[in-house]
């Protein structure tokens, strides 16, 4: 069965070709109506714009692709130390420097959607068209979407648990979330004897963050501690969020937690800075652990404790996937769980050359 074309869809969608066109490449330029007929007739066809001629004759363009969401943090792009690319290196940064270097040892460049500002459809496909395979973030693009582009593509799922039902035939590397987060908070519970902690989580449909929460839970549940049922705040994951997340802990009027936990290392970054502020002192006052490890995490003062994920092999797990796809359509779906190590710093109120404490997740000290 030959693959459908530009012509296809036109004719299904009753539109023009150039109208086809237009609605992939600028589709505010058509009207809403037309527009989802168009991409309902393409999804119903199983159409994917090709980038090129040759690629679409041979499916070989020789590049893989990544759709992620912009992730860019102000704060981190600017700070007010004099800090060097390398130590403002951030979570998406990390993933895509791993995939650049993966597909280059396999002889493939790299097509990046760094963001989703002008709708996930029209840039899926658009970017979808133009590459062999292709890596998106959970829950960064629709399942019927991805539905549509598998069916002609690779494609691998990063992060996050295995989706929903109808996309369990993708690939699929995530790190481990849950045993860093309960790894941590034993950590803080265990160790530091802090009985009462904070947990500042992401959005509800990060399937990340949620996992991270459930091991906060784990944490707690396995001490004999009282489990919360939710997050004490949820919040965006940037510096500025963090700053915020902190102040209305604060400022709550509830009694101060022994220490915060964050999702993620931007936001610990910023709750750093707004404790500092107002003259909370870290540890003494209130312990702070965020998760990620970016690099960032070491030069702050104090220096933060996190659960340190390899990001740059998981964008290095996600091509090898990918390129295994490509040389074998037919074997049966893979899911990778990478490890992760709990980071012990002064945030926590660990002490140079403290002793790690062997877990489920690996402990160290940097």
């Amino acid at each position: 069965m030959s693959a459908p074309t530009v012509y296809d869809v036109a004719g299904q969608a009753g539109v023009s070709i150039a109208t086809v066109s237009r609605v992939y490449r600028a589709p505010d330029s058509v009207r809403a109506g037309t527009r989802e007929r168009v991409l309902e007739a393409a999804r119903e066809l199983g159409y994917v714009p090709s980038g090129n001629a040759r690629g679409l004759a041979s499916r070989n363009t020789r590049v893989l692709g990544l759709c992620f969401p912009d992730y860019a943090d102000p704060d981190a792009e600017d700070p007010d130390g004099d800090y060097g690319d390398a130590e403002l290196m951030l979570y998406s940064d990390e993933i895509i420097r791993g995939m650049e270097r993966a597909a280059r040892r396999h002889g493939y460049a790299l097509l990046i959607a760094a963001s989703l500002s002008e709708g996930p459809k029209s840039l899926v496909a658009d970017v979808a068209g133009r590459v062999d395979g292709f890596a998106v973030l959970a829950r960064t693009v629709p399942t019927e979407e991805l539905e549509v582009i598998s069916r002609r593509l690779p494609v691998v799922m990063l992060a996050g648990p295995r989706e929903d039902a109808p996309l369990d035939h993708l690939d699929h590397v995530e790190v481990a979330n849950f045993d860093g987060e309960l790894a941590l908070t034993r950590h803080l519970i265990a160790d530091h004897g802090i009985t009462r902690l904070a947990f500042v989580g992401s959005a509800e449909d990060s399937p990340d963050g949620e996992a991270r929460f459930r091991g906060f839970q784990a944490a707690h549940l396995e001490a004999g501690l009282p489990v919360p049922e939710r997050p004490d705040v949820r919040t965006r994951l940037t510096q500025a969020e963090g700053r915020q997340a902190v102040a209305e802990l604060l400022d709550g009027g509830a009694e101060l937690p022994g220490g915060v936990v964050f999702a993620n290392d931007q936001m610990a970054v910023g709750a750093l800075s707004e404790l500092n502020r107002r003259g909370v002192r870290v540890p003494e006052d209130l312990a702070v652990a965020g998760f990620d490890g970016i690099p960032l995490g070491r030069l702050v003062t104090p220096a933060l404790t996190t659960v340190r994920q390899p990001m740059r092999r998981l964008g290095e797990e996600a091509v090898d996937l990918l390129v295994s796809r490509l040389e074998d359509r037919d074997r049966e779906p893979e899911s990778r769980v990478l490890p992760v190590s709990v980071i012990r710093r002064s945030s926590c109120g660990c002490a140079n050359g403290h002793d790690a404490v062997p877990d489920a997740a690996s402990v160290t000290q940097s």
